[in-house]
């Protein structure tokens, strides 16, 4: 510790200031949420990067829950809007309305929709039209919305958590690549353990709920968002991140499976991605540094939702996981 530079220094107060927070906000919401570790690791480590996250997992498996448990732990204003196939852009962003002032006189009012929150729940996201879907684009790039001509910027912080359920595809509209690359990561929710289920059994059917405490403020959240850009990462994590995300496109891999079976691989933003999204995982467990390890825990959630694989690999039982975890093997 004695070696390390004062910036360096500074950084590392930081994260052990930060810790005994980010400690107590994982134990409120795996108070309310159970059995999740690995989703509510993900989500977390999500919004530390400043980024959106995609759950997928059919219904009943505490994807609401788990939103509302974060805005209330982090204390953030939080909305949820349902999406369905007559759901209009305007539903979402707002609009403008004739209004009269005092004086008799007619104007314009903007009245701003629910994506003016700092976290938005998007409930069953495919099953709104490309239209609406769309309408979240520049919302989730850009921080802020252009209505009639006026730009109107968002709450900081501002993040998606969109549902999906994988398994009900009648009357849904799959979400183009260009809107899956936004999410920072794809969080696959799965059933849970017998053990599990008891408790969740036990603990949501009685008259008596946990109580939920605020972890977190907003401003805590923007503070950790910058540190996590501070963290400093090694030239062995870079050029892991770098090898992982090269080798997972078709054009430049020299892996058979991905040139034989990959449609399309992921973008820079999928660097960008994994390098955020390791820093914050290591902020979370209080490190200084991200590791190897942290690339390999999160690449299948960060490069899952920014590839493709071909109907022949279907036909053969080649999963786009088992390609990822084909990569991986490489840098392990």
């Amino acid at each position: 510790m004695e070696n390390l530079s004062n910036p360096e220094q500074k950084t590392l107060e930081q994260i052990e200031a930060l810790s005994e927070k980010l400690d107590k906000l994982q134990e409120e919401i795996r108070g309310q949420v159970f059995g999740q570790e690995d989703v509510i690791q993900k989500t977390i480590i999500t919004l530390l990067a400043g980024g959106h996250a995609l759950l997928v997992g059919v219904p009943g498996l505490a994807k609401t829950r788990l939103a509302r448990t974060l805005g209330t732990a982090m204390g953030l204003d939080e909305k949820r809007v349902q999406f369905t196939p007559d759901l209009m852009p305007a539903d979402i962003l707002g609009s403008e309305i004739l209004d009269k002032d005092s004086t008799g006189r007619q104007h314009f009012r903007f009245v701003k929709g629910p994506v003016f929150s700092q976290l938005l729940m998007a409930d069953e996201i495919n099953r709104a039209s490309p239209r609406t879907q769309s309408a979240l684009l520049q919302a989730m790039q850009e921080k802020h919305v252009t209505i009639a001509g006026h730009q109107y910027d968002l709450p900081t912080p501002f993040h998606v958590l969109a549902t999906q359920n994988p398994i009900e595809q009648e009357g849904t509209y799959p979400l183009p690549e260009a809107q899956l690359d936004r999410f920072l990561m794809r969080i696959d929710i799965d059933y849970p353990s017998i053990e599990t289920e008891k408790q969740i059994l036990l603990e949501t059917t009685g008259n008596q709920e946990t109580p939920l405490s605020q972890a977190l403020s907003s401003n805590d959240l923007i503070e950790a968002q910058t540190l996590v850009r501070d963290i400093p990462v090694s030239d062995q994590v870079i050029e892991a991140i770098l090898k992982i995300v090269h080798s997972a496109r078709p054009g430049s891999s020299d892996n058979p499976l991905v040139r034989d079976y990959v449609i399309w691989g992921p973008g820079p933003r999928a660097s960008q991605a994994m390098i955020l999204a390791a820093r914050a995982r290591a902020l979370l467990q209080g490190r200084f540094s991200p590791s190897i390890e942290d690339v390999i825990y999160l690449a299948p959630s960060i490069l899952g939702h920014r590839m493709s694989i071909s109907y022949h690999a279907r036909a053969e039982e080649i999963s786009l996981d088992g390609i990822i975890q084909n990569l991986l093997e490489s840098i392990r």
